[in-house]
């Protein structure tokens, strides 16, 4: 018992360390930041999984302390408080062998909420509130200005201004109305990122842990095709009858839905095209459906409905009489 107390603590210790590092590099390294922000859960999870919840929460409060002296106390709660939550999650969900649906609900319920925290107490610390978009906007709108300026100074013609202007404030406006889209966009790419990354360190490691099936067989749930349904409507009813936050909640579910039908399609593409054309081929194709937005609406199309009529199914259907 004593040896595995040392070894738990030297490993949580080492463990730390790496977050640390990682905190730092995602701090003062713009390129690799990027990179070491979305994996810094990994080394929390992976002390979860090997030593428990107590030693994965015990680093993390360390990582908190060693990284609000070397870095700043704002952007060590601010690291800490966003992607704390999702790690604990994810390992406690590997520790536990859930499935891997489960394990990504609950690593993306745990991002969201750390997105929640780490906002409440910015607004506590500084007193910014990251979701005022208004006085965001406003920002943004003011330095547009500054750069019309600058502009009109280069003999760029009236109609031209009153254009880009245009085009600016529209903008704008899109980013304000969809930044919980963006939070929830955010939270599904750093679960599903860290479930990957750990997942894969983890059967390296001699764990087993639970995976993804092939993603020809990826099925996203029903839920989505009336959450798209309902998105029509609401927005619909949002702009006839000027209800801002409906038409903002229901362009959010649009979007959302919309996109989730585009990856079931994918996959409906991909299991159709498997045996028929190489995977060079497919990805071919797949990158002038993404560019080409008619038929990057008809693959989203085809991947709502696949919800209900499963499309696959009936394709090996007609593979197996043949």
């Amino acid at each position: 018992m004593a040896e595995f107390k040392i070894k738990s603590t030297t490993e949580g210790g080492l463990l730390a360390a790496i977050t640390v590092i990682m905190g730092l590099i995602a701090v003062y390294m713009p390129i690799l930041g990027t990179i070491a922000t979305l994996l810094w859960p990994m080394p929390i999870i992976i002390l979860v999984v090997r030593h428990g919840l107590k030693s994965g929460v015990i680093s993390i409060i360390a990582a908190t302390i060693i990284m609000a002296a070397l870095i700043s106390p704002l952007n060590a709660i601010h690291l800490v408080a966003t992607f704390g939550p999702p790690s604990l999650a994810l390992g406690y969900g590997f520790q536990k062998n859930w499935p891997a649906a489960k394990i990504l609900l609950t690593g993306f319920g745990a991002a969201i909420l750390g997105v929640a925290v780490s906002s409440v107490l910015l607004l506590a610390i500084s007193g910014i509130n990251p979701f005022d978009m208004e006085t965001q906007v406003g920002a943004m709108e003011e330095a547009l200005q500054e750069a019309i300026s600058m502009y009109e100074t280069m003999g760029m013609s009236p109609e031209q201004l009153a254009q880009l202007q245009e085009q600016f404030t529209m903008i704008f406006k899109l980013m304000g109305m969809l930044m919980p889209l963006a939070v929830i966009s955010a939270g599904l790419l750093t679960t599903w990122i860290n479930f990957a990354a750990g997942g894969k360190v983890l059967r390296r490691l001699g764990y087993q842990v639970a995976s993804l099936p092939p993603f020809d067989e990826w099925r996203l749930p029903k839920l989505l095709l009336y959450v798209f349904g309902f998105s029509l409507v609401g927005l619909y009813w949002g702009s006839s009858r000027s209800i801002d936050w409906l038409y903002q909640l229901s362009l959010n579910a649009n979007l959302l839905a919309t996109f989730g039908g585009f990856l079931q399609g994918i996959a409906v593409l991909s299991n159709l095209l498997r045996e028929r054309v190489s995977r060079f081929v497919f990805w071919l194709i797949l990158i002038f459906i993404f560019f080409n937005g008619t038929f990057s609406q008809i693959l989203g199309f085809i991947g709502l409905f696949d919800m209900i009529f499963d499309y696959r199914k009936r394709f090996q259907k007609r593979k197996d009489t043949l």
